[in-house]
């Protein structure tokens, strides 16, 4: 029976690595390059990276295609390659949130303006924080927030901006529920959401290759995204690398509830393996199995969409703009990370398809 077992978890992590090699493969590859993480509770079962971390110049509208750099200036996702996270960041303000709660400094059911009276909408509509962690606040996913002139008129646009549906009555995945979240956040600890991820995720966990604004000696690390220009774009910033993709986040600061953060596949690898031990030393067992339950709080659970067949069991994750997706199976103690360039060099319709592939090739293989 061990054999038996042993040889359909190696058939299925042959499947599962066979797929991540190919997507960065052929004429219109779904990343430029891709870094993999799969593991239990104690310990790895692949990591593996392929592809490019940098490979662009540009894009060419008219012609449709990537202008490729000189062969010998494309750089090699390597293991400690980082990545713009995009909506990742949002499982570390989530966690932040819940370690808020178990220390009294914030109430899930408690309304938004009695931490940050700023938010004036949240105040006439009762949003509660529980609400903004579960994309039921109302609101519309994005504003153009980066359209106006100046970091302060930024937030109080976000502040301003007034639920379309009742609050609590329908879900609506929304950027502007991790926004105010870290407005919250910040207020009622007196610190930027940056040094609260660093003392309450990233510090704990030694994950050291994660953070906001990456230093410019980690440039050589980070893969680069997206030829921001318009049309496609929403502003005009050229290649990006080792700056946030997401605009909202960059007219931000570069430090903000919903994108922001750069990380490694390893480093993620950490966190889930800390969540499927139950949480320690960044939560609590009890605040562990509040996030990752469903509906969850932060985290998507059951979605086969990305998941493929690792969904049904109680699985919970998210994924990210730019090419990214975390699942942790407590089901199955399991957990899987894809991080790849998919804006690299231009972004394009999503398809989560393959990370779907991957979650079924990794349920398969652990059964």
């Amino acid at each position: 029976m061990a054999a038996t077992y042993q040889s359909t978890r190696d058939r299925g992590l042959t499947r599962l690595l066979e797929i991540v090699r190919a997507l960065p493969e052929g004429e219109r590859p779904w990343c430029s390059g891709v870094a993999l993480a799969a593991g239990t509770a104690s310990g790895p079962l692949a990591e593996e990276s392929f592809g490019w971390a940098v490979r662009y110049a540009a894009y060419d509208e008219r012609a449709d295609r990537g202008v490729e750099l000189p062969r010998e200036r494309w750089v090699p996702v390597r293991r400690d390659t980082l990545f713009d996270l995009a909506s990742l960041t949002k499982l570390c303000t989530t966690i932040v949130a819940l370690r808020a709660a178990e220390r009294g400094l914030i109430a899930l059911d408690g309304r938004v303006a009695a931490y940050a009276p700023e938010c004036t909408a949240a105040a006439e509509h009762g949003i509660t924080v529980r609400q903004l962690l579960t994309h039921t606040s109302g609101l519309i996913p994005e504003l153009p927030l980066y359209e106006e002139d100046g970091v302060e008129r930024r937030l109080a646009r976000l502040a301003a901006e007034p639920p379309v549906t009742p609050p609590g009555t329908a879900r609506r995945y929304s950027d502007l529920n991790f926004l105010l979240l870290q407005r919250v956040l910040e207020r009622t600890a007196g610190r930027p959401l940056d040094r609260l991820v660093q003392e309450t995720v990233t510090g704990p966990l030694g994950m050291a290759a994660t953070r906001f604004n990456p230093p410019a000696s980690w440039l050589p690390r980070i893969a680069a995204t997206e030829d921001q220009r318009q049309p496609w774009g929403k502003v005009d910033r050229g290649m990006l690398r080792g700056v946030v993709h997401d605009e909202n986040a960059w007219a931000l600061g570069g430090v903000a509830g919903h994108a922001g953060l750069f990380s490694t596949a390893g480093d993620l690898a950490v966190l889930c393996r800390a969540l499927l031990a139950g949480g320690g030393p960044v939560l609590s067992p009890e605040s562990t199995e509040l996030m990752l339950t469903a509906p969850g709080l932060g985290f998507e659970v059951d979605q086969p969409w990305f998941m493929g067949e690792l969904a049904g069991r109680g699985a919970a994750g998210h994924t990210g703009f730019t090419g990214t997706s975390l699942v942790v199976d407590r089901a199955r103690g399991v957990y899987l990370v894809l991080l790849a360039t998919t804006v690299h060099p231009r972004r394009r319709p999503g398809d989560s398809g393959p990370r779907a592939a991957a979650g079924t090739a990794l349920a398969r293989a652990v059964g």
